[in-house]
């Protein structure tokens, strides 16, 4: 609202006050790069993840940063309810639906876990807790320890509300996915009801987008490209008509690595 949210200084500002005031033993940050991210760029992106290390580490807290690629959605949906969704499937042991999402937290846990002296076999033993069901008993229990329900465990989707205007997005031409502006996507859920354009506005937990296609899919006229969760028919055909705009059709591009970097000290 006061057009100062990419301040470098403001963003450690505000990350690290919360993160130091809890006392951690150890912090790994998610510097997110490209189209969706507050940083476009891998330098500026560089700039500020350095800026939260060497003032998280400098306050007495070990703190390693991953810049990770933000040119596409992390998980094929967007949202309040279908964001959830797709990671408690993800802690259900389901990893076919959001590889990038998984990759991402096995990076990170591992990053975490080497910083508290445990980085051998980190990744093995976090995809065992994954599999294992281990990982979503510790979710349900933290769920019901903040006043949730006690069944998130056993009956999560009951939980979880569902708009009632479910449409698909189709294709407009033959083409491969071949760029997502991940901003203009986020405002389209915010078309929905599913953000706010100003501090009053209320949210809407039900509303987004699911099946977003990733980047470099081939896709033919008519293929679903996404589908659009709304409140009412008009709120659908706004957000399909922004979520149209945010996305090119074209040559499939050359997709950059999930994580671009990592500042370790």
């Amino acid at each position: 609202m006061t057009a100062t949210v990419a301040s470098v200084d403001l963003i450690t500002a505000s990350i690290l006050s919360k993160k130091l005031a809890a006392g951690l033993g150890a912090m790994v940050l998610d510097v997110k790069v490209g189209s969706g991210a507050f940083m476009k760029s891998q330098d500026d992106a560089a700039a500020l993840a350095r800026a939260l290390v060497d003032t998280a580490n400098g306050a007495g807290c070990p703190t390693a940063a991953l810049l990770s690629d933000m040119n596409q959605p992390l998980a094929p949906a967007l949202g309040n309810a279908t964001e959830v969704a797709i990671c408690i499937d993800l802690l259900e042991g389901n990893t076919a639906h959001a590889p990038r999402l998984l990759d991402l937290c096995l990076s990170l846990g591992e990053a975490v876990l080497t910083l508290a002296g445990q980085g051998d076999g980190a990744r093995a033993r976090l995809t065992g807790a994954l599999h294992s069901g281990q990982a979503m008993e510790r979710f349900a229990r933290m769920i019901h320890a903040l006043g949730g329900p006690p069944d998130m465990g056993e009956d999560w989707r009951t939980h979880l509300p569902d708009a009632p205007v479910v449409v698909p997005l189709p294709a407009w031409s033959d083409g491969h996915i071949a760029r997502i502006d991940g901003e203009a996507l986020g405002l389209a859920v915010v078309v929905l009801g599913g953000g706010r354009a100003v501090e009053h506005d209320r949210i809407d937990p039900a509303v987004g987008l699911t099946a977003v296609a990733r980047l470099g899919q081939r896709v033919s006229l008519g293929d679903p490209v996404a589908t659009v969760h709304a409140r009412t028919r008009d709120d659908a055909d706004r957000a399909a008509a922004a979520v149209r705009a945010a996305i090119t059709l074209g040559d499939a591009p050359i997709e950059a690595p999930l994580i671009l970097d990592r500042i370790l000290t």
